[in-house]
Parts: C-alpha cells; structure tokens; sequence
C-alpha cells in the first residue's frame, strides 16, 4: 500500500492531474509547492516502509530491536491520525479515497508495531 501511494504521490508531483484527490483537492494540478511536498511523502512513505522490515525482521540494520518497535508505534499514531485531514477535507473525491486508504495503512501500521 505504500508503494501505491508512493507512485500516486510521485504522479502528482510529476504534474499529472489527480490533485482532487489529494492536499485538500483544491488543484487539479499541484501548484510548485505541493509538489514539493509530495516529493517529501515519498521519502516519508520510504522510511515508514524501511521501519515496517525493520520490525518484522526482514532487514536488521539496528542494533536495538526497540528502536524499531517505538517508531513503528509513533508511525502507526501519525498514520492513525492522518486519517483527520482526509475526513475534513472539502473534496468529496479525497474523502472517498484517501479515508480508506489511510485508515487501513493506520490499522496496518498497528498490526506490525504489536508485532
């Protein structure tokens, strides 16, 4: 699920126009500074999904188990808690899609910090 949304942020940053989707749907296409951000959610997405292997041992890069389970926790709270944003959102087309999508990668999170 990161990778989808990984690709779909890098669509957005390339211009493509899915912006009613996304970053409160006011633009069809992100302005500048949008696409500035979405370039950042891909790196975030990247380091949420290298924490994700950490915890579950596919990669073993710290030398602490623990640091992997206390950031699995604190990416599980800000995927849980993205999922305010969506609903506030005035673009029925975010709302529709982005609510879903981070409430299950919130859920998932979750279910990879419990271990």
């Amino acid at each position: 699920m990161l990778t989808a949304l990984a690709t779909f942020q890098l669509l957005l940053a390339a211009g493509l126009p899915f912006g009613r989707f996304a970053w409160g749907g006011q633009h069809p296409v992100l302005p500048p500074r949008l696409r500035v951000g979405s370039m950042l959610a891909v790196v975030t997405y990247a380091i949420f999904a290298f924490i994700a292997l950490e915890r579950v041992d596919v990669t073993n890069v710290f030398t602490d188990p623990l640091v992997a389970v206390i950031t699995m926790w604190v990416i599980a709270g800000y995927l849980m808690l993205s999922v305010l944003p969506n609903l506030a959102s005035k673009s029925a087309k975010e709302k529709r899609v982005m609510v879903p999508v981070s409430l299950t990668l919130g859920i998932l999170a979750t279910l990879i910090a419990v271990g």
